[in-house]
């Protein structure tokens, strides 16, 4: 990675990284249960809003206001050198105070937080994750589900409106879907898997509306699958459209292009080496600097990345 410089560190699990119009970076600290702010070139964090659960994934919404993916709480292993999302007995990672997934709204200023979503047509959201708004103010959102020793819950992917009036199961069951985003036409949504390491995309022929690609399954595409063990974690797209995917284990960035054709790996390397890294957003005038969550060791940086970033519908 080019020019890698921290932007913040001793964070407890960031994830879900936006910059805002100001050249502030807001972003989620999972295991604090919190949405926090920094304002570089200071390393200082300052607390948007207390959440609770586990603040996930977060995205600007139409009316300026911070949408986050709560978990609902995971629970942690503390090695001390670095945080794992995973607890004995190996592969529990839902938190014996679990309170539940759900959407949340949070207004930047004052901090106050209203809940939008606890479930779709009856059944309960266990671990929503990843978010992201197309041009008509509307959101997708993946649920991850969360493990317990002897189960784990069937992801999904959704479509809800940003007033809490609407929620569609767009796609179901996925197996424990993380990263989300949307090609630069909006013309297609892709969805990366944890533990399956792929990357799946669906067209689409309207708002919300997915065109299935088989008659069969979840009728997605399969971009690409990785090789060996590494996972996929959230994603960001580039304003070529390719997808970026944050890797696990082998730490860094999956690049890949529309058609999985092209796949580049992208290594977090030296002092800012992290096996979970979990997220990349852009910002800067010409689109050309990552903010890349490095959330083991508890860290934020920034890089010169080769591409511009896709600007998102509410920059």
């Amino acid at each position: 990675m080019e020019n890698p410089r921290l932007i913040a560190s001793g964070l407890r699990f960031p994830e879900g990284p936006l910059v805002m119009a100001d050249g502030s970076l807001i972003f989620c600290e999972m295991l604090a249960g919190r949405l926090s702010q920094v304002r570089p070139p200071s390393t200082d964090v300052a607390v948007v809003a207390e959440l609770g659960g586990g603040a996930n994934g977060a995205a600007l919404g139409p009316d300026g206001a911070i949408y986050v993916c709560n978990n609902g709480g995971y629970a942690f292993t503390d090695l001390g050198v670095m945080l794992l999302p995973t607890a004995e007995p190996y592969g529990r990672d839902q938190a014996d105070d679990y309170s539940g997934g759900r959407i949340e709204r949070v207004d930047p200023e004052t901090g106050e937080v209203t809940v939008l979503y606890t479930e779709c047509d009856g059944n309960p959201l266990k671990s929503p994750n990843d978010i992201v708004f197309d041009s008509t103010g509307h959101f997708w959102f993946t649920d991850h589900g969360h493990a317990r020793p002897r189960e784990e819950d069937r992801g999904g992917l959704y479509y809800a409106a940003a007033d809490g009036s609407s929620i569609v199961e767009a796609v179901f069951p996925l197996n424990r879907p993380n990263g989300v985003g949307l090609s630069p036409a909006g013309d297609r949504v892709y969805v990366a898997e944890t533990m399956t390491g792929r990357l799946w995309a669906w067209g689409l022929d309207g708002p919300g509306n997915l065109v299935k690609a088989v008659p069969y399954g979840t009728g997605g595409t399969l971009v690409t699958g990785l090789p060996g063990l590494q996972y996929f974690d959230s994603l960001g797209v580039e304003a070529d459209g390719n997808v970026c995917v944050a890797t696990l284990l082998n730490g860094g960035i999956t690049v890949c292009s529309p058609d999985g054709s092209r796949v580049e790996h992208v290594p977090s390397g030296g002092e800012f080496s992290d096996v979970l890294t979990t997220n990349i957003c852009w910002g800067g005038d010409d689109m050309q600097t990552a903010y890349i969550t490095l959330s083991s060791s508890g860290r934020i940086i920034a890089v010169d990345w080769p591409r511009p970033g896709l600007r998102l519908a509410y920059p």
